[in-house]
């Protein structure tokens, strides 16, 4: 009998954070899950969680937390992907240290990731952008800093944390303008700007007037945007934007939307699917792999590269020469 507790502190302490140098993200997840787990485990056997061992958290267990995850919290087949990530990442960590428990640990390593449909990104015309982008009102503070952010996010492709990250130094302007964000991985790049964006950030830099390390996107007292919040911004501007492109009513709008149009944008103009993944900021290139799926443009030009089904199949054969003569006289 080896009780969970100690291990599940070294779990996060050496493991998370020492060996891995997680992310405060994945930590504050993975925390989430485990914490979803344990409550669920004294909801039903009424064991309080320090006092649990291994074998209490066998692979039957786990199946029913899951389950309810799904069921009872409603939660998607993704998100319960996810919660089964960070139990296995915590089991594949106990079985180095509790070689004795190995069998109940590689039962629950055995729980498959549940399959889930696909569905095709959703992303937005040019017109659809230029109509969200211009939803603020720019008679207002809020206004012209939602415009910078729209603008940026939709011509750089950013991810929400990659945009509420942003510092006034990180916008270079002039000769090679681009854009420094540090991604997911810890991994810093450096994308491109449109003209366009060059001028709407170069206004909202010379109103933001901040110091070099101040957020570049930042609420009236000078704090950083929240994810919510800028979801919340996105939620409104589409309702005004709808007026003005009525195709907009139709789509379910949220910030990573913009980072779906920018990537159709460069797939549309021709950029390879390599550049992309650059662009993005993408581990693999496989990760771009659904806008090719979603570019009907590219299916259209494969069809019409295909043989319409009423021509007689055959190979071209050039009439008779003295027939031709006869018939341009």
């Amino acid at each position: 009998m080896t009780l969970i507790a100690p291990t599940l502190q070294a779990f996060f302490t050496d493991r998370l954070a020492r060996q891995l140098q997680a992310s405060p993200r994945t930590i504050a997840s993975y925390r989430d899950t485990l914490r979803l787990l344990l409550g669920y485990v004294h909801d039903t056997t009424g064991k309080q969680p320090c006092s649990l061992d291994w074998d209490d958290l066998d692979e039957p267990l786990i199946a029913r937390f899951l389950d309810h995850l799904e069921h009872d919290r409603h939660n998607s087949p993704r998100t319960r992907n996810l919660r089964l990530t960070a139990i296995r990442s915590l089991f594949k960590y106990a079985a180095l240290q509790h070689p004795e428990h190995a069998a109940v640990i590689a039962r629950v390593l055995a729980i498959p990731p549940k399959r889930f449909e696909k569905r095709t990104v959703t992303y937005l015309t040019n017109a659809e952008a230029a109509a969200l982008i211009n939803a603020p009102d720019l008679k207002r503070w809020e206004g012209r800093r939602d415009h910078a952010m729209l603008t940026l996010a939709a011509h750089a492709g950013l991810r929400v944390s990659e945009l509420i990250g942003l510092d006034c130094d990180d916008v270079v302007l002039g000769t090679g303008a681009h854009v420094r964000c540090l991604g997911k991985g810890r991994k810093q790049r450096a994308v491109p700007l449109t003209n366009d964006a060059q001028v709407v950030l170069a206004t909202w830099l010379g109103e933001r007037a901040g110091r070099p390390q101040d957020p570049l996107f930042a609420t009236r007292t000078g704090r950083r945007l929240s994810r919510d919040a800028v979801e919340q911004r996105v939620s409104t501007h589409a309702k005004t934007a709808a007026i003005a492109s009525a195709s907009l009513k139709n789509k379910q709008l949220h910030p990573h939307v913009l980072r779906h149009s920018c990537a159709m944008s460069l797939l549309q103009a021709g950029v390879d699917t390599s550049v992309i993944a650059l662009w993005l900021g993408h581990a693999d290139v496989r990760s771009t792999q659904p806008y090719l799926h979603a570019d009907l443009t590219i299916k259209e030009r494969a069809l019409a590269l295909l043989t319409p089904p009423t021509v007689t199949p055959g190979r071209y054969k050039p009439p008779d020469a003295l027939l031709a003569f006869l018939e341009d006289l």
